[in-house]
């Protein structure tokens, strides 16, 4: 299906098709003969079928970038993948936020999963099963990701060959209320047939270890996010969204490449909270992330003021969605608002120094680009997350050869070698570490250069996106 659609609940996304010989440019000969050879054995075993990826939103999140990153290349590749969004009301979006904190360690807005939680749940997926249940057939393989479409699983297991469940959350050391969430979702998830975690730390309690599978999230690098892009396309992309004041010529065109090889040009403009402009000599570290709070926005505001401004001259951008735009994240805006009431209370100095960018979500390519050209922009990424599934802003940053100060949480601490390919913050609440980190590499550039230049390596050898497409094509012919 390759035309936008909507039918009862269920929206049909647009899926291209890439060839995976793109990859040749950037793996060795035997990566790639792996890739093809895989490749081959799951065309074959899925010939007639197809494999349906479902999720909550098509913009926004980790979850909709990997599966925007990812299909085009199984569609290439001869597979017919297809990706339907579920769509869900406030209170159905309120319910799963509170479960993705939950399974976070988090109370959210409410510490308790009720029973009129639970019905409204069921109500609203049993509708959106009834859609799909129309669309699949018995040969068919469905790929359900999240909290969001746990509750599918009981209701369309018996319309297709193979349910599998995705889980991209999770953390190390589950308290009351990760326990609570599994409670709440074990009944659906039990009748999956494979349950696939980004971690091995992240499996559950009482889940039947042959049906676990470990897959890490992944990126692509020629997407519009993670392509290379000279310095004139990133002032240009910078100026044209009101992110960098740079000077260009009259006239100038910011125009980026998409994924498809296509060339697109950012028209949008980003919805900026600051005093003054950054100036294209400052340097500048950059957190990209939702408003979250498990994403500690407000953290690293604090952090800066205390204890990166009176130490170095740079400054802070958080850069995060337009906060109206992600359809399944219902705290965004009271998130942003927080920030921006913390950002009003900073010293006249300090605020002067602290940018808040909301990027347009009107085109997916076109946030994208803006977000590769902060990155690359950026002297210091951070992600100084209190919580983590895996963290793509991360390996996206490190593939762009940026020093990535981190948290050592969930997936992060897979990605950066501490120390290495970048500094990983042992305690995310610990404002003087973190200060201390981000002022080592704004002071020492010759350092955090290096570090740039073994994150880059490390991200090429472990977080492209063929590693994922052979541990899913792995998955897939095993289910078949």
């Amino acid at each position: 299906m390759n035309e936008r659609a909507r039918s009862d609940g269920v929206i049909h996304v647009p899926v291209g098709s890439l060839s995976l010989e793109r990859y040749a440019s950037v793996l060795t000969p035997e990566q790639m003969n792996l890739v093809h050879a895989v490749n081959k054995r799951a065309r074959e075993a899925l010939a007639g079928r197809v494999t349906w990826n479902v999720n909550s939103t098509e913009k926004g999140g980790g979850v909709a970038e990997m599966l925007t990153a990812l299909l085009p290349y199984v569609r290439g590749s001869g597979i017919d993948a297809r990706w339907l969004v579920i769509e869900g009301d406030p209170a159905f979006f309120r319910i799963t936020k509170r479960l993705h904190n939950h399974l976070h360690g988090e109370d959210g807005d409410s510490p308790e999963l009720t029973a009129e939680d639970r019905a409204h749940y069921e109500d609203l997926l049993a509708a959106r099963a009834k859609s799909m249940r129309a669309l699949l057939d018995r040969r068919d393989i469905v790929v359900l990701h999240d909290p969001q479409t746990a509750g599918l699983i009981p209701l369309i297991a018996g319309s297709c060959a193979a349910v599998v469940w995705r889980c991209h959350v999770g953390v190390d050391s589950p308290n009351e209320r990760v326990r609570g969430a599994w409670s709440f979702l074990l009944p659906y998830v039990a009748e999956a047939r494979v349950l696939v975690f980004s971690r091995r730390q992240f499996v559950w309690d009482g889940l039947d270890p042959q049906r676990v599978m470990i897959i890490a999230p992944s990126i692509d690098p020629f997407s519009a996010k993670n392509r290379a892009m000279d310095e004139h396309t990133m002032r240009s992309i910078l100026s044209a969204a009101g992110l960098v004041g740079y000077e260009l010529a009259p006239g100038n065109v910011a125009e980026f490449e998409r994924q498809d090889d296509s060339r697109g040009r950012v028209v949008h403009v980003a919805d900026v909270r600051e005093d003054r402009q950054v100036a294209p000599g400052d340097e500048l570290i950059l957190q990209v992330s939702r408003w979250d709070r498990l994403k500690d926005p407000l953290g690293v505001v604090e952090g800066f003021r205390r204890a990166v401004a009176p130490h170095c001259s740079a400054d802070l951008m958080l850069a995060g969605p337009t906060v109206n735009d992600v359809a399944d994240d219902p705290e965004g805006r009271e998130v942003f608002d927080e920030v921006v009431v913390a950002w009003r209370a900073l010293p006249a100095d300090v605020r002067a120094r602290v940018h808040l960018a909301c990027l347009p979500m009107d085109a997916e390519e076109e946030n994208a680009a803006m977000v590769n050209a902060l990155q690359r922009r950026a002297d210091v990424v951070v992600q100084k997350s209190l919580a983590e599934g895996f963290g793509l802003t991360v390996a996206e940053a490190m593939w762009k050869g940026r020093p990535v100060v981190g948290s050592a949480v969930g997936g992060i601490q897979d990605q950066i070698e501490d120390g290495v390919s970048g500094i990983l913050l042992h305690d995310p609440r610990d404002l003087a570490a973190f200060g201390a980190a981000v002022t080592d590499l704004t002071v020492h550039r010759e350092r955090a250069h290096a570090m740039g230049q073994a994150a880059h390596v490390r991200a090429r050898e472990h977080f492209l996106g063929t590693r994922s497409l052979i541990q899913y094509a792995e998955l897939l012919h095993r289910l078949v």
